[in-house]
């Protein structure tokens, strides 16, 4: 299986590639988006929404995963960071691609066993899962959590599903 992990930001846009299960990850790609504050927003998430959809029809991935932002105090980034989130979904609506929804406590207890884990220990445990010893954004690194995460997730959702369709 071939998972997108996107850590959604209208700035800055983490993505990353994994393949495999949640026992034999093996890293494919990753990168972070940046979007220049000058660009008029359409610009922007033009930009936003060529790039995922390039990476989509290259990679072909089985399923994306992308962080469910909670952002209640700041409306005006919730509001950008929406406009991103939306606009990524829509490329893969297009791609016909599934989209699977995880939040940060979520993706946390999945890689470090507590969701109240420090993003140092988030790192760690991506660069360690997958045997990446570089450094590198802190939005891809995210973007490959979420992208593990749902490796994590998948074998239970598709049970899940199968036992819907038999009901």
């Amino acid at each position: 299986m071939i998972v997108l992990g996107i850590d959604p930001g209208l700035a800055n846009l983490g993505l990353g590639l994994v393949e495999g299960d949640v026992r034999r990850a093996k890293h494919l790609h990753h990168v972070c988006i940046t979007t220049e504050s000058a660009w008029i927003m359409p610009r922007r998430l033009q930009y936003i929404h060529e790039e995922v959809s390039r990476l989509l029809a290259e990679y072909q991935p089985d399923a994306v995963a992308i962080e469910d932002q909670i952002l209640r105090k700041q409306a005006d980034v919730a509001f950008k960071v929406g406009q991103a989130f939306g606009v990524v979904q829509l490329a893969c609506a297009q791609a016909g691609v599934p989209v699977h929804s995880y939040g940060p406590m979520q993706v946390k207890r999945s890689l470090v066993g507590t969701g109240r884990a420090e993003k140092e220990q988030v790192i760690y445990m991506v660069k360690a899962t997958l045997g990446i010893r570089e450094l590198f954004n802190n939005h891809a690194a995210d973007a490959l959590a979420i992208a593990l995460t749902h490796l994590a997730h998948a074998p239970m959702q598709a049970r899940s599903n199968a036992a819907l369709l038999r009901s």
